[in-house]
């Protein structure tokens, strides 16, 4: 054998015996120990670095009060997080460990305490070992490296399963809840004086800190419940019970009824001028639902403890005085919902000052009108000059002991009907009710015919036939009612005239789909209105 072949054979039982060395630790010591290490810095990742103190990978809490929820952005800061530290994890247990291993044996030193070999022989087994161990720790570092991205694969994969499932349930939630207000007709505005702005979303304040959370629905911060930031838990969908939340206007945080952002709101102003029998008409109208309610036709209630409170003090108020003051401020609006079946409606009942009314600037400060799916007008024929001219003797005595408004009829509707165009971008569909007030006094006046079923001729007869027209022309939809607010409130108050009272109400509530049309009569001959037998209402009061 030459010395070529000697070489040879050196050669290949070499870089057999390293082969054998690279595959021995590679498959039984080192591809387990880079997987472990991978595994176990990736779920460490996941974990918290300190146990107990504040982590700088979590989410912080912004402008809404309400943690974060964990899959639309924690989860992916998690997964980053674990795919980074555990391929840093291989990297430097190869490069810092193996490596390092693999060096000391090419100088002859032990691996563990980079002591020199006792002798040459010693030396010499450890440089011969060396090679084997860089190619099997670099072979076991690709394997594990080669495994442990196919499991990260894996990982990413269910992550984003999870999250794209995450945010369809967002998506079909806030989908479902957004095509029930619009089937339902819901809209929400804002019912307070010196606001009525329009909010896709109420705000609602934390029962516990009191935080106000302005973004309440499903979405980043939770699907069905948000973590306020003192731990409390709040329902973030009408399916989970966000109606009966607490809630508040965003833009002036005055309290809201419960009610306003799953039911269908019905704006109805009041349009009259000072001293025409307004809020007479509202306590009339609030006693009249409460008739056909008591009478199991529809449902009445009020939408809050304020709007209750406000209506009994009213009640004892006609019980006391036989009047009602009249509205202080711009205006109030009163929430009352009724309900008929399986229907409900919000009713904004807005009562203005007359003085409002009066004036063109005042009325475009009236953002309430831009709002108004009808209009309740309020017509009081004993400031109109032409009927007052008529009346001689005791028939002028009783219209001015009647109180009657400071301006006409016409003029209030002709200072309307300009503005009121403008700010319903000239809705002609919007429904009108006129209801001529104070019809106990006009049934004692003999100057004057008996209001009948035709109230509209009878507004004609009396010299008001241009503001019949001017109703016609300008309003798709007009309905005429003559009401005593007199005979419909305080002690002895007439069952029949409350629900009279009540019918122009319905009747534009009917407009909006509530199925009460059939509670709105015929309206046969109206009764003359005698004095009531009530000793202590003897006197005349504004109707």
């Amino acid at each position: 054998m030459t010395g070529d072949d000697l070489t040879a054979t050196a050669v290949d039982v070499l870089v057999a015996f390293w082969a054998a060395t690279a595959l021995l630790l590679c498959v039984g010591y080192a591809f387990w120990v880079f997987l472990a290490t991978a595994c176990r810095s990736a779920g460490r990742a996941l974990g918290p670095f300190r146990p107990g103190r504040a982590d700088s990978r979590v989410l912080t809490i912004g402008t809404e009060p309400a943690h974060p929820s964990y899959w639309p952005a924690q989860s992916w800061i998690d997964t980053g997080g674990a795919v980074g530290r555990s391929y840093r994890a291989l990297w430097t247990l190869w490069r810092a460990h193996w490596m390092a291993v693999a060096g000391r044996l090419f100088l002859g030193r032990r691996p563990g305490t980079n002591r020199r070999g006792a002798n040459a022989f010693t030396r010499l087994t450890m440089r011969l070992v060396a090679p084997g161990t860089a190619v099997g720790a670099t072979a076991a570092a690709l394997l594990a490296t080669a495994l442990h991205t196919l499991v990260l694969v894996v990982f990413c994969g269910l992550v984003a399963l999870v999250w794209a499932s995450w945010w369809l349930t967002v998506a079909v939630v806030r989908g479902v809840e957004r095509g029930w207000l619009l089937l339902r007709g819901v809209r929400t505005v804002c019912p307070h004086p010196g606001c009525h702005r329009p909010f896709p979303l109420a705000a609602h304040p934390c029962p516990q800190c009191r935080a106000v959370h302005t973004a309440l629905r499903p979405g980043r911060h939770g699907v069905f419940r948000h973590a306020c930031r003192c731990g409390a838990r709040l329902p973030s969908s009408l399916l989970s019970g966000r109606g009966r939340t607490p809630a508040e206007c965003p833009s002036c945080a005055r309290p809201l009824p419960p009610s306003v952002g799953t039911t269908r709101v019905v704006h109805v102003p009041l349009i009259g001028g000072s001293s025409s029998g307004k809020t007479m008409l509202v306590a009339a109208v609030v006693a009249g639902l409460r008739s056909w309610s008591e009478r199991g036709n529809l449902t009445m209630e009020f939408a809050s403890d304020a709007d209750q409170q406000d209506g009994e003090a009213l009640d004892r108020q006609l019980d006391r005085n036989d009047w009602a003051n009249k509205t202080q401020g711009d205006q109030r609006a009163w929430m009352i919902l009724v309900g008929r079946g399986r229907q409900r409606r919000l009713l904004y009942l807005y009562d203005p000052m007359g003085e409002s009314l009066q004036q063109a600037d005042r009325v475009r400060e009236q953002q309430y009108l831009a709002h108004a799916d009808g209009v309740l007008f309020v017509v009081d024929v004993l400031a109109d000059r032409t009927v007052r001219r008529a009346l001689h003797g005791a028939d002028d005595t009783l219209a001015d002991g009647a109180r009657p408004a400071a301006q006409g009829p016409v003029d209030t509707y002709q200072g309307l009907t300009g503005e009121l165009a403008a700010l319903t971008g000239g809705r002609g569909d919007l429904p009108v009710a006129v209801v001529v007030t104070k019809r106990d006094v006009l049934d004692r006046i003999e100057a004057l015919p008996a209001p009948g079923a035709r109230v509209d001729d009878w507004l004609g007869a009396i010299g008001l036939g241009g503001l019949v027209r001017g109703f016609s022309h300008d309003f798709k939809a007009t309905a005429f009612w003559a009401v005593s607010a007199s005979a419909a409130t305080g002690t002895g108050a007439l069952d029949s005239e409350r629900r009279r009272a009540a019918e122009p109400v319905l009747w534009l509530l009917a407009r909006s789909g509530l199925r009460v049309g059939a509670l709105v009569e015929s309206r046969g001959p109206v009764p003359r209105q005698g004095r009531r037998t009530d000793t202590r209402k003897q006197g005349v009061r504004q109707g």
